[in-house]
């Protein structure tokens, strides 16, 4: 396995590929005085020291463990080279030709595409793991290398080799730090239409039963204040949380909380652009001018039909000689009689009246216009909404989850042209410039009357000084921090549980969450989605059940092996029917997924199943059909 990147992703993906899968990593970085980001652990220890030395000097020290389940160690082997470019000569002496996957992380979209390219001429059945923001370009990308592969190969771009994964670690992340922000929010992971909705319930009370929806897909930690407290690492053993729980696992565990399959379907079309265009007529004019002008209209269709009556014109004509008296453009009507005279009389006030509300109608319409394209301020009395810190890439993809929810949302971004400023246009998000470690930043996004935080900056100590400044506001503020590091986060959560233990905390890595999707998809492997459960990480994967003997020929009951893998769905073709299905309900539907299978069914070698599975049950997977498939 190749990796290569520039920041704390790829070292997380070769920690990855090294601790949980076992695989010989060679991982391509920049020289140490150009890197983005340390490598993994690092710089984090003088700051959780410090962190502690602060602790210490305003709270009393408690002794419960955190939760921050790390990627596991770096064992297995493998070396790390270090270049500014992943050229020709990079990619060879990293033995692009030679390996079985390349991953491609650099923050930079162009900078994956050209190397792509270059690894696809070396190798033209290289299993290409591509990480890009531009998920249209992406979808391209991927239909043209694959195509390249199946011509240098005779192959076809599904035949598993030479085939090409673009990923999006905003697109990973967002979901889960959307739902995160918001007490009982489902978790949601969406890809290619697929929609599997997670959603954390509640222990039941004595004498209620637990509806367990679909399956139940985890419990959480046997902490009553805070699920996500300290016994929510992944080695915190029987309270910590439990992935893929057997049913005798379920029914004893009294006083948890769940993670239950709810709903799954498909999804419907992407938030729509017509927010980006013009505003509609009902944005463009206020209430009140609108009844003005009905009004105005009203009235000169009034006369208009009494000019017809009197003089007995058609009623064209009544209508244009009306619209010159309105405007003055009409010759008075000396010699007409009475009642024409008194019509001319009565247009002309009306017209007089016209002149304001017309030029007021001009002043709102380039008012609304000039708003629609700056920045919205906070509006008074705004309250309940969530406060997010930060639009950058991951920042405007959860800005983006957040009002496809339909949720109030404050910005605050130091940098006026960050990549986010044109979505918060867009989607017409107040948003507040300034740097939030300023005194009063924070105040004018209301965050006194916020209902959650969230901190997804880049950098961890903005993070960390915009929650601990937040929650001198409001001591029970609802938080949510993006931390590069575990152990920092070990500290920090240890920090603000004991100055705030009543107060929700969350803290999640983008790379955590990002690199089990990454290292999954380089083993080859459709990896659908992750749902975080708490620090840990439930995968959901497309698998094919030939070669894999935990799979092939049991029966759905048997292939499921608690804490490790759960098959939840089968794919089928049109018009094929599912054996052992008991009703045509069962069987093939639109979607050309059957879930709810029965545990009889005996899964064939043909058969491609969707299945749940932790990072280590994926890994017993995909290395045992890696062993068998290797040429020795």
């Amino acid at each position: 396995m190749v990796v290569c990147g520039d920041d704390g992703l790829a070292h997380r993906l070769a920690a990855e590929l090294r601790g949980v899968y076992r695989e010989q990593v060679t991982l391509v970085v920049p020289p140490s005085g150009r890197r983005v980001r340390q490598p993994v652990v690092g710089r984090a220890r003088a700051a959780s020291a410090a962190l502690r030395d602060m602790v210490n000097a305003a709270v009393n020290r408690t002794g419960n463990s955190d939760a921050a389940g790390g990627t596991g160690g770096t064992g297995g082997p493998g070396r790390e080279l270090e270049a500014t470019e992943p050229t020709e000569d990079v990619l060879a002496d990293a033995g692009v030709e030679r390996a079985t996957a390349l991953a491609l992380v650099y923050d930079d979209d162009e900078t994956n595409i050209r190397a792509a390219l270059t690894a696809r001429r070396l190798n033209p059945r290289l299993r290409l793991v591509l990480r890009l923001y531009n998920r249209r370009l992406g979808q391209h990308i991927e239909e043209l290398l694959d195509q390249s592969a199946a011509l240098a190969s005779g192959g076809g771009p599904g035949s598993g080799s030479g085939s090409t994964t673009v990923l999006s670690d905003a697109d990973t992340a967002a979901p889960a730090l959307a739902a995160t922000a918001l007490v009982g929010t489902s978790k949601v992971v969406e890809t290619d239409g697929l929609l599997l909705r997670a959603v954390e319930r509640n222990p039941p009370r004595p004498g209620e039963v637990a509806d367990p929806g679909l399956c139940t897909l985890a419990l959480l930690s046997a902490t009553s204040n805070d699920p996500a407290g300290a016994d929510g690492s992944e080695d915190s053993g029987e309270n910590g949380p439990q992935l893929l729980p057997d049913a005798a696992a379920v029914e004893a565990a009294t006083g948890r909380g769940t993670v239950a399959l709810e709903q799954v379907s498909y999804s419907g079309p992407p938030l729509p652009a017509g927010r980006a265009g013009v505003p509609a007529f009902g944005e463009l004019f206020s209430r009140r001018l609108r009844w003005s002008l009905a009004g105005l209209a009203a009235c000169v269709v009034a006369l208009a039909v009494a000019l017809m009556v009197v003089t007995g014109d058609h009623p064209l004509h009544a209508t244009y000689v009306t619209l010159l008296d309105l405007f003055s453009i009409n010759e008075p009507a000396h010699n007409a009689d009475i009642g024409r005279q008194i019509l001319q009389l009565l247009s002309g006030f009306v017209g007089l009246l016209l002149l304001p509300v017309l030029l007021a109608a001009v002043l709102e319409a380039l008012g609304t216009f000039r708003s629609a394209s700056t920045l919205r301020k906070p509006p008074r009395g705004l309250g309940g909404h969530v406060v997010l810190l930060g639009l950058g890439k991951i920042g405007t993809r959860v800005l983006t989850r957040l009002r496809e929810m339909d949720i109030p949302v404050v910005c605050v971004e130091a940098d006026p042209e960050a990549r986010g400023m044109a979505t918060a246009r867009r989607l017409r998000v107040p948003v507040v410039l300034g740097d939030v470690t300023q005194e009063g930043v924070l105040e004018a996004a209301k965050i006194h009357r916020a209902h959650s935080l969230l901190a997804l900056t880049s950098v961890d100590t903005t993070n960390l000084e915009a929650v601990l400044y937040a929650r001198s506001v409001r001591s029970r503020l609802r938080v949510v921090l993006r931390l590069y590091d575990d152990d920092f986060a070990t500290a920090v959560y240890r920090t603000l549980r004991a100055a705030h233990p009543r107060a929700l905390t969350r803290s999640r890595s983008v790379t955590h969450l990002a690199a089990p999707s990454f290292a999954g998809a380089m083993m080859g492997r459709q990896i659908l989605g992750a749902i975080p459960v708490e620090r840990r990480v439930l995968l959901f994967a497309a698998v094919e059940v030939a070669g894999h003997p935990q799979l092939e020929g049991k029966t759905v009951g048997e292939a499921f092996r608690a804490g490790a893998w759960r098959v939840l769905a089968l794919e089928v073709s049109d018009g094929e029917r599912t054996a052992g299905a008991d009703s045509p309900s069962e069987g093939a539907r639109e979607s050309r997924l059957v879930w709810e299978l029965p545990d009889t069914y005996v899964l064939r070698g043909s058969d491609r199943v969707v299945l749940a599975a932790t990072r280590r049950g994926l890994a017993e997977l995909l290395g045992r059909r890696a062993r068998q498939q290797s040429p020795g």
